[in-house]
Order: C-alpha cells, then structure tokens, then sequence
C-alpha cells in the first residue's frame, strides 16, 4: 500500500479551506491530519459547518507551528491575503511544503503588490522562490519544489483563455478586453453590505472598476508569455449566484484564423490537461457545466465584421480557481498523476 502524505489546512472555516476538507476527503494518497483556525480554535468545524458533521472529527487547532511541523508534511494556506507574507517564511523555514491560496506570493514587484493589495509586501527571498502554480501553464515546474503560490480565480479562468492565443500571436496583445463575472462565493464568508442578499438579489453590480487586484497578476503572466509587457481592460461583476467565473475576453484576430482554427490550436496547445475543456466551434460554455469540478471550459467567436474574437471561459471560482487548482498543483508537486483526487464530475443542475 502506498503511503500517505499528512496535510494540514490553515484557514479552514472559510471558503477555500473548506472545499479542500471536501476534495481531500478523495484523494487516496493524503490524511488530513490538522485543520486549523485561530479565530475558532477548541471548537469542532462542524459547529460552524454542519455538512462536515461526522466528516472530520477533531477540534479545529490554533495556528502553532511547530504542532504542525509534528503532524503535517504539506500546508494548504488558505488565508486572506496581508496573512500569509508574515506565516509562509515561517512554515518554510520549519521544513514543511506550503501551497499559499493567497494573492501574498503572487506578484513579482514588491512596489505593485502593496499599490494592488494595500498590504506590506513579502520578503523578496520567498516571492522570488515561490512557483506560481497554473497548472496547464507552469506545471513542469511545480514539480519537486517546496512552495507554490496558487493562481486567483479571475487571473485562472482568464488565462487559461488567452495564453494559447497569446503565445501563438493570434491576437493582438494590446487590444485586449475582458470582461469577468463571478458568483457571491468569491467574496468570501464574512458579512458585507457587497453580499447581502437583498443587494445581490436580482441584482448585477460591477465593482472595482480598473482597481482589482488582480489586474497585476494577469499583466505579469501575460507579459511573460509574450516577452514584452501586456497591459489590458479588466471589469469584474457580481451576479446572483453562488459559484462560477465567467471570463469573456475580446481582442485584435492577427493574420486569417478562423474560429475552427482557434479550436484546433486550443485543443493543441492543451493536448493531455485533464482539465481544459474546448468546446466544438460555435458551443459556449456556462458557469453550471463546470459547478463543483476543476474543469475550465472554453468555446470561440471569430467575428469577421469586427475582425475581433470572443473567447468564453468558465471556472468554479472555489474549485479550478482556488482549492482544486491546489489539489492539482500539490500532485504535480509530488510527482503523482495530475487529476488524482479531482475526478469529480460537475454538479448538475
């Protein structure tokens, strides 16, 4: 029988940290060995989650690291971002592994990520060591290390829609629009005038018009791609549901490509990804057909009035664009197939 590695789960009554209870709950090659949360440490989870009831058994722990260093081989920090600059060094420097879901080791430019994030930045040291994990992307060199910085949702759905494009100079970089939408859950759990029913409900909100934060992590990725700096229009909304990310991206067709070949060149380019699916030429994708999977679907418009193309992706923005990502990249970490643990079908309807 093969052995188990132990996982420790920082941040675990929110969101993230509970979809990664729920996905490692499958994996056949991890034991959760510790869920932690200062703010309720002494209680059971299920207290405050009670889907968990009889799921997970122990109390939550208090955030000590060397508790954690005897119990655990790899740490999921799914922490708000300003948390983990301080706590990562620290878990590196115990000898554990560390997958951080914050946005904290993201950005490369200590000056962007304090103008974006508002938070003090983190040594340079660790930004510079930390691997960022998408998957499709960067995952040869997720293998065999000691950190991964996770991508955000909005930068993972938009991404894994542009890069292909990008890389082969289908499209003009500098004419780039996207327009991205998410479900509450993206929030976070914590209360907010933002989430409230009664705003959200029958409700379409834009929000952080130019200002996200995660502006800067899809301009770094891109230009890196591209080789040369790549600036773009970013808009995000709320809309009234639970999960999902819908990214709709719109930009310049280079050269005489048309929609079927920008299908063949997606499904090229991520030939053997479990988790990028590109849909038959004139199918889109909705938030529902990837709800609870790490699936990211994708569909194409050449429109040869504007000479422009509309690429669709869709993620589960608690999934492929958090916890299941981690998943994904913990198992490129470890050397293991890249989908163990995540054959989840997704939920429907």
């Amino acid at each position: 029988m093969e052995s188990k590695i132990r996982v420790a789960i920082i941040g675990s009554t929110g969101y993230g940290g509970v979809e990664l209870i729920r996905l490692l709950q499958g994996h056949p090659r991890v034991d959760i060995t510790s869920v932690i949360s200062s703010s309720s440490a002494g209680v059971p989870i299920s207290k405050g989650f009670p889907h968990l009831t009889d799921i997970i058994m122990e109390n939550l722990d208090d955030l000590d690291i060397q508790n954690m260093v005897s119990k655990a081989d790899v740490v999921f920090a799914a922490t708000p971002s300003g948390v983990s600059t301080p706590l990562v060094p620290k878990l590196l420097q115990a000898g554990l592994k560390v997958i951080d879901l914050s946005g904290d080791f993201r950005i490369k430019d200590g000056a962007t990520y304090e103008q974006w994030y508002k938070h003090p930045a983190a040594d340079p040291a660790y930004v510079e060591q930390a691997v960022y994990g998408l998957c499709e992307v960067y995952g040869d060199l997720v293998a065999g290390v000691d950190f991964i910085s996770n991508p955000g949702c909005f930068p993972t759905a938009t991404l894994l829609g542009l890069i292909p494009a990008i890389e082969a100079g289908w499209i003009d970089a500098s004419s780039i629009i996207i327009d991205a939408k998410s479900g509450v859950s993206g929030a976070g759990r914590g209360t907010s005038l933002t989430a409230h029913y009664a705003e959200i409900n029958e409700n379409l909100k834009a929000y952080k018009v130019n200002k996200h934060q995660h502006i800067p992590e899809i301009e770094q990725v891109l230009s890196d791609v591209l080789g040369e700096k790549v600036t773009v229009t970013f808009t995000t909304h709320l809309v009234p549901m639970t999960r999902g990310i819908m990214s709709t991206m719109y930009a310049q067709v280079t050269g005489e490509h048309t929609q079927a070949d920008f299908v063949e060149l997606y499904r090229d380019y991520y030939k053997g990804r479990p988790f990028v699916r590109v849909r038959e030429d004139g199918v889109w994708p909705a938030t529902k057909e990837v709800s609870g999977s790490n699936y990211c679907d994708m569909g194409f418009l050449v429109d040869d009035r504007t000479g422009r193309i509309t690429i669709i992706s869709v993620v589960d923005n608690i999934v492929k664009g958090a916890s299941g990502q981690a998943i994904q990249n913990l198992n490129l970490m470890m050397g293991w197939e890249e989908n163990l643990g995540l054959g989840y079908t997704p939920v429907y309807p």
